[in-house]
């Protein structure tokens, strides 16, 4: 028997909040949703997760005493609810009724006057609960997070907050080696399709709204992949040449791998590597959906010696793990699990991953780093710190100027409108 939708995302959202991530959790409950439910539970899912620090310090002012920790389902279905009443297009008394009848399928029946009274205590008293909330709160997001932000990019932070509050839209690369970025446009009008060229990218395709994967004309035979905006200028930044070995270091799931192939299929070799081997199958299905042909295989960016012979590269892509503050919108959770701390870990962490990469690279070569991060320890900082430590390493100052420049690099931040927030800084080893 099928999973109720609501209880299903509860019981999602209730192991978020124990400090899972949404990639661990929804994969394993999903498939026991009816089908028809599902894209309901992913709703409620990112858009409550989206809004938390928001529900959340209005639940609290809601309760007269906190929720037993067994019961962390029940407080997930609340923050549902008062998600549903605020952000859906559910008639409010639907809202109600179908948020208590989910307390029957988690078997806590006791909680159905509870949420009851507290969902429709919330109607009555939104106004002014509502403008209790700090700023922080009040904009869903960790003070922490919403501080730091604001310290770092004062002028755009109002703009970076919306951001990651929406749904995040979606973005195609056309394939170069198929068809031109005019004519997929002209064949998704035909097909009355809304979109839109990027505006970064050349190959990049921005849909009026979001649609299922398998309806996308061209999918199924690549001419076409869905990649954002901003992830696709790391392939044209690289700027692979004929006859280059290539070290995509970080590749799964295997976007920008598979956009490398697309831009020059001309290379002796592109290996993709990546320290995950579940994840790596998911580069293996996308270079044979495109029909491209790459190495793949497990290897660890921070410990490569034991895989790659020294200075065997001519060009490195190092799309480095980091906070995703610049993704929030396609990573709700990190609302959640991320702490401040983690920043100046994180940092640690990627400055040893470009220490362990740098000795493969050709005397020439060029090595493009990347992150998905909007935080100066993570981007610039990191970039000079290794500059500090290795005398052979140059920055090149000649990555698109449309772009914000940094002192080590340059960012997109994440738009409404347009692509998610990545840094890119190009570093060559001198001769």
């Amino acid at each position: 028997m099928a999973l109720d939708a609501r209880a299903a995302s509860a019981g999602i959202i209730k192991q978020v909040i124990a400090g899972k991530s949404l990639n661990q959790v929804m994969p394993s409950v999903l498939p026991k949703v009816a089908e028809r439910d599902r894209p309901l539970v992913q709703q409620l899912c990112y858009g409550t997760l989206r809004q938390q620090p928001r529900l959340e310090a209005i639940l609290r002012q809601l309760l007269d005493k906190p929720l037993r920790a067994k019961d962390g389902d029940v407080f997930a279905l609340l923050l549902m609810g008062l998600y549903q009443l605020d952000d859906m297009r559910v008639p409010d008394h639907a809202a109600v009724a179908e948020t208590v009848g989910a307390s029957r399928a988690l078997k806590k029946p006791w909680a159905k006057g509870l949420i009851n009274a507290l969902l429709r205590r919330y109607l009555r008293e939104r106004e002014e609960l509502v403008e209790t909330l700090d700023p922080a709160a009040g904009n869903a997001h960790p003070k922490w997070l919403y501080q730091k932000i604001y310290q770092q990019w004062p002028e755009q932070a109002e703009s970076i907050v919306q951001a990651n509050n929406g749904q995040p839209p979606m973005s195609l690369r056309v394939n170069a080696l198929k068809t031109t970025t005019d004519d997929y446009l002209e064949r998704l009008a035909k097909e009355g399709i809304p979109a839109r060229a990027c505006e970064h990218s050349p190959c990049g395709v921005r849909l009026g709204q979001p649609m299922d994967v398998a309806l996308i004309p061209g999918f199924a035979q690549g001419d076409v992949s869905v990649q954002d905006e901003a992830a696709q200028m790391a392939a044209l930044f690289l700027d692979a040449q004929p006859g280059e070995r290539i070290l995509d270091a970080c590749s799964a799931p295997g976007g920008k791998a598979c956009h490398i192939l697309e831009t020059q299929p001309q290379l002796d070799e592109l290996v993709a590597a990546d320290v995950d081997e579940q994840r790596l199958v998911k580069v293996t299905e996308n270079l044979e959906r495109l029909k491209l042909i790459a190495t793949v295989l497990r290897a660890d960016a921070a410990e490569p010696k034991e895989s790659f012979q020294a200075e065997s590269f001519d060009r490195i892509l190092v799309d480095a793990p980091c906070s995703a503050s610049g993704v929030i919108r396609r990573h709700p959770d990190v609302k959640l699990l991320r702490r401040p701390d983690d920043i100046a870990e994180m940092a640690g962490q990627q400055l040893y991953i470009l220490e362990g990469l740098w000795p493969l690279l050709k005397p020439g070569g060029s090595l493009l780093y990347v992150t998905c991060s909007i935080f100066e320890e993570e981007n610039s900082g990191v970039v000079e710190k290794f500059l500090q430590n290795y005398p052979d390493a140059d920055y090149q100052d000649n990555i698109d100027s449309k772009l914000i420049s940094k002192p080590y690099g340059k960012q997109l931040l994440p738009n409404t409108n347009g692509g998610d927030g990545l840094f890119y800084a190009m570093l060559q080893k001198q001769l």
